[in-house]
């Protein structure tokens, strides 16, 4: 079955290009969304990925009205790669029940694979310059190690309730019982066999 996924970012936009274009292309069911293609969640595209079956075909005016991250994208074709469900992009020519629209899906995995790689590379090297510079990562402690027992001591007196205390120090809740299972962890006895 051909199925068609239509979507415009505003009110102010018309899906009478795209339908025009889904509906030329044969598609007897086509699905529209009204939303941003930043947002990965979008009921009728949701409603759509899990109407497909194998040997369908999922076609699409244009790339980008899948979604405007790259790695979204792939993730997309991939997962209907894998489930044997074809894509044709309208606009960009490519069908990937073709051999060139495999070399083009597979050059676009290529290329996310690289800015994945890039990206990684990046991050390693910032960590490595900052540990040189005596630098440790990850987040700083919300409260200082007296304050987290002042936190703790109230929490254990039960005087004061949990949003009370929480919020008197700016932390949130599950952080405060977070530093209070820390701090009243048991520690096992050890017995002696005599």
């Amino acid at each position: 079955m051909k199925i068609g996924y239509a979507r415009v970012s505003t009110d102010d936009q018309s899906f009478a290009l795209q339908m025009d274009a889904l509906t030329q292309s044969g598609c007897e069911r086509i699905y529209c969304d009204k939303i941003s293609g930043s947002t990965t969640s979008r009921p009728e595209f949701d409603k759509m990925m899990d109407a497909l079956r194998p040997g369908d075909i999922l076609t699409v005016w244009k790339l980008d009205r899948i979604g405007r991250s790259l790695r979204h994208l792939i993730e997309v074709v991939e997962g209907l790669h894998q489930q044997s469900i074809e894509l044709h992009l309208i606009t960009e020519g490519i069908d990937t029940s073709t051999p060139a629209g495999r070399m083009a899906y597979q050059m676009m995995g290529a290329v996310a694979e690289y800015e994945r790689n890039i990206i990684k590379e990046r991050v390693n090297a910032g960590l490595a310059s900052a540990k040189a510079r005596g630098r440790v990562g990850g987040r700083k402690p919300a409260l200082t190690v007296e304050k987290r027992k002042q936190a703790v001591a109230l929490f254990n007196s039960k005087t004061m309730s949990v949003a009370g205390i929480a919020k008197m120090f700016g932390i949130s809740r599950p952080t405060l019982y977070k530093y209070a299972k820390e701090k009243n962890k048991v520690k096992p006895q050890l017995k002696t066999v005599g």
